[in-house]
């Protein structure tokens, strides 16, 4: 059985031998000077807004010779960005990797200025006209289409250089107080009968302890802390926020949810159809948490008991036999899956143990080539093996849009959580298959919650988000007013699915993509991906055999065309209700199937 100090951290030293290495060293500088050079040859061929420049010979030479220089570039940066910020992300406290990241921040304004630039100069050219006469723009014509509608919403030119300048000391700044904070709190507790002081991540990992009393002492003692530290958290949100609110609207966009939606390549239709499915299902969502209530014996559900485990397993779920069990399922799924994971295993892709100054929660992020990092707080139950299977379906995704230009290799937030849903589906069904009823409740019952979460409590997030980018308009927040935004939200949501007097107040400041400066809703695209990836696995049931190509093509593609575009070369209309109904109704059969269990149990 692997403690949480054996369980494996991942290897950086396949990039560089350290943060103090001379390869790194040489690199950092060589990307910062590659920066500069492209300002210059920016300013050689006079890249900037102009008025119906004319696309003739020199504008195609030059268009090619920009994006080249630009995609050699962003392929080095991305590697070293990624690099560092690993560091940062395992230990925040780690002053030499925060440092770096500090003086690379302050290069890629420069970096975030040229980026404005080159948007501003293809909104200029008749772009049409540049797809046909350049092979390049050829192959990037959607990122050159999105250019020119962008390009209507830029502000001019000096106050969008000055915006890039300003971000690093605001909303990038105030995101990393966020993190900084909140990774390195350490929460008063008493465990075992003696007083500690632990990680938060470690406190809020005890809501899935199958004891409600440490549940509960847990629950306390996290709002305890919070409010400890919610001034200057409050402080952080008010300012990514209200910055977001001055910048949407100096680039003449409606909302900033409008400039949501544009940037996560999804229109308000789709958005529309969703959020009308989630709503229509929410009953569904109640009659499952007040069912776990009786299971639990309990009249309603706290919060704290919304991770709380149901049913009985003799798999603990060990990271080795999560492992396993992972590469098993993806090999019945496809050889290519499977000797994938079975890569980022052996190549100590994954940091697993929860530690101090580590940040919480899970997430993959792509380092170079091929290759990604997965960062996850494994806990040896089925959660922490869904967990593994959701961040390596990132890892995949990344995998496939590794053989496209690097322009191309986006993943807007929606598209982005297709795999990873479509492998924590694979895992699910493959453990439900083998379970006894015992361990299917305990199974379906985490599935459902992973889905309440995303369907019931991603409405609350965004319904808080629109709150309050809404009332910082007027002014500035406290904290008593983001308390209240927050229990109205959840109540809103989760109606008589939980005890209204034990909600959690202070979500907004648990949660770090508020602070995702400048983007605002980072919560809604979590909900297309969870209902878009089940509509894919009802696809892949139909027709096993030719569902493989079509779905890699589809991960490689994600950054080549818009989400309808995508959805449906798949016979998928995302514009209309429908569909998200029937996803829905696949989850709708989990808590009708799971109400029988938990009856006949």
């Amino acid at each position: 059985m692997k403690t949480a100090l054996d369980l494996p951290r991942w290897d950086m030293t396949t990039v560089y031998p350290s943060l103090h290495s001379p390869q790194f060293e040489e690199d950092f500088r060589s990307v910062i000077d590659d920066i500069s050079d492209l300002a210059r040859l920016f300013d050689e061929h006079h890249v900037e807004k102009g008025q119906d420049l004319p696309v003739d010979a020199s504008t195609v030479d030059a268009f090619e010779t920009i994006i080249a220089a630009f995609s050699r570039l962003i392929d080095r940066l991305r590697t070293l960005q990624s690099y560092i910020f690993c560091f940062v992300a395992t230990d925040s406290r780690d002053t030499v990797a925060q440092a770096r990241m500090s003086e690379l921040q302050q290069h890629l304004v420069l970096l975030s200025q040229l980026e404005t630039r080159l948007t501003a100069w293809i909104g200029s050219l008749d772009v049409e006209a540049l797809i046909e006469r350049s092979t390049v723009a050829q192959e990037h014509a959607f990122m050159v289409r999105k250019a020119k509608e962008e390009a209507a919403h830029l502000m001019s030119p000096a106050e969008e250089a000055l915006a890039a300048e300003l971000e690093v000391t605001g909303g990038t700044a105030w995101a990393k107080v966020h993190h900084d904070m909140t990774s390195q709190l350490l929460v008063p507790i008493e465990m075992d009968e003696q007083p500690q002081e632990i990680p938060m991540s470690v406190v809020r990992n005890l809501a899935s302890d199958p004891d409600r009393g440490i549940r509960r002492r847990a629950y306390e003692a996290e709002l305890d802390t919070w409010r400890k530290v919610a001034v200057p958290i409050a402080a952080s949100l008010n300012s990514i926020k209200g910055e977001t609110n001055t910048l949407e609207r100096k680039r003449d966009w409606d909302s900033p949810l409008d400039a949501a939606l544009f940037h996560n390549n999804m229109d308000r239709q789709t958005l529309d159809a969703m959020m009308a499915a989630a709503r229509a299902s929410f009953p569904d969502f109640r009659r499952y948490l007040r069912s776990k209530a009786r299971a639990l014996g309990v009249p309603a559900l706290a919060w704290y008991d919304l991770f709380a485990p149901l049913g009985l397993s003799d798999q603990a779920w060990e990271f080795d036999e999560a492992a396993d069990f992972l590469l098993a399922q993806f090999g019945a799924y496809s050889s290519r899956l499977c000797s994938f994971a079975e890569r980022a295993f052996r190549e100590r892709w994954i940091d697993a143990e929860p530690r101090p100054g580590k940040q919480g929660g899970a997430f993959c992020l792509p380092l170079r080539d091929d290759e990604s990092r997965v960062l996850s707080n494994f806990q040896p139950n089925y959660e922490g093996m869904s967990t593994l299977a959701h961040e390596l379906g990132h890892a995949y995704h990344n995998f496939n849009l590794a053989r496209r230009p690097v322009l191309q290799r986006t993943s807007p937030m929606p598209l982005a959580e297709t795999a990873s849903i479509f492998c924590e589906t694979i895992v699910r069904e493959a453990a439900l298959e083998r379970a006894e009823e015992q361990q299917q409740i305990a199974i379906l019952e985490a599935s459902l919650q992973n889905a309440c979460q995303v369907v019931v409590d991603i409405t609350s997030r965004f319904l808080f988000e629109e709150g309050v980018l809404q009332s910082r308009r007027r002014r500035e927040l406290s904290v008593d007013e983001l308390n209240e935004l927050m229990l109205n939200s959840q109540r809103e949501t989760y109606g008589d699915g939980l005890d209204h007097s034990l909600l959690h107040p202070l979500m907004w400041a648990v949660k770090e993509h508020y602070y995702s400066a400048p983007r605002p809703y980072y919560n809604y695209p979590y909900m297309f991906g969870l209902l878009f990836g089940l509509g894919l696995y009802a696809e892949y049931r139909q027709d096993p055999e030719e569902f493989q190509g079509r779905y890699d093509e589809l991960l490689s593609s994600t950054g080549m065309a818009d989400a309808a575009t995508l959805a449906a070369r798949f016979g998928i209309d995302i514009r209309k209700s429908a569909f998200w109904e029937g996803s829905l109704g696949i989850i709708r059969t989990d808590v009708d199937r799971l109400e029988a269990l938990i009856a006949g149990s």
